[in-house]
């Protein structure tokens, strides 16, 4: 039989982005995916607001978090997994594929004594692992395109989808980063609704077009019949055509430049320099203007 686990959604608005804690209702232990580490980058400030918001509600729930669990180093926002670890004690965890985004960005920002081991997490899961929380079993799907080391958690009857798909009337996320593809995102989103009709599919970002309120999940079921970009079975060269042109037209994210230093690292800042202050590095003329119109 499987199992319902109770999902709690945070909207971080300023960068769009959806956090979750699920949990199993009858042992409530939990985990946490994709927190966010609030940064203000015309400050260089840091907040822990919106992470504080996610220890607030586990600890007035009595969630005992098991897991603190990242889909990909994020693009358009820190992780915050190192900060809820050390309030919570859970170990922090990503796909094994990430080293190979370590590499990627190693190479942008010149760091060439970063280590690409993934030894920033405690765990990195491979396609097919699974794990529990409580009474629940998740199963790890590798759902590269986003990125290189984009993974799926499937829980229950609810899966964390992060970066492929948006909700129905926005379709699907971009490929265009580095190391992204969209011939890949297109297998990834096809593996993902072969799951059960049923399934809940918790998304990585929303951006509440035209003023909607904003929303993060919709069923496979949902998906199949009305995501703009995947239904009426469209082919995978025609998904490819409309993707990659859709994407031409995007600016890179605000925080990007940012946040890939920062979440290469699973959620730190770089070494303190000698003044005890951390420097974040921009690699300049290495990505084409995206300023349009």
């Amino acid at each position: 039989m499987t199992v319902t686990p109770v999902v709690a959604t945070f909207w971080d608005e300023l960068t769009g982005s959806w956090q979750y804690v699920f949990h199993d209702p009858a042992s409530m232990k939990g985990a946490i995916v994709d927190p966010v580490w609030n940064y203000d980058p015309l400050a260089g400030a840091l907040s822990t607001r919106e992470a504080d918001r996610i220890l607030a509600y586990v600890r007035r729930e009595g969630i005992e978090i098991e897991w603190i669990l990242d889909t990909h180093p994020h693009a358009d926002h820190f992780s915050a997994a190192p900060y809820l670890k050390e309030k919570l004690g859970a170990p922090i965890a990503i796909g094994e594929r990430v080293t190979e985004v370590q590499k990627l960005w190693r190479d942008i920002y010149n760091l060439p004594d970063f280590p690409c081991d993934g030894r920033q997490w405690d765990r990195l899961f491979a396609d097919g692992d699974s794990f529990r929380v409580g009474g629940i079993e998740v199963k790890v799907m590798f759902s590269p395109g986003h990125t290189l080391a984009s993974i799926t958690y499937v829980a229950g009857d609810a899966a964390f989808v992060h970066d492929t798909l948006m909700m129905p009337d926005s379709g699907t996320s971009r490929a265009d980063f580095p190391g992204g593809s969209a011939h890949a995102l297109y297998r990834s989103l096809q593996a993902i609704l072969s799951l059960p009709p049923e399934t809940r599919l918790y998304v990585g970002h929303d951006y509440a077009p035209e003023g909607r309120e904003a929303r993060c999940m919709a069923t496979v079921a949902e998906h199949r019949a009305g995501n703009k970009h995947l239904k009426n079975a469209v082919s995978e060269s025609e998904y490819v055509e409309v993707r990659n042109s859709r994407d031409a037209t995007l600016p890179l994210p605000r925080l990007m430049l940012a946040a890939l230093q920062v979440n290469i690292r699973g959620g730190r800042l770089p070494e303190p320099e000698s003044d005890g202050r951390s420097y974040l590095k921009v690699p300049v003329e290495y990505f084409d203007s995206r300023e349009f119109g």
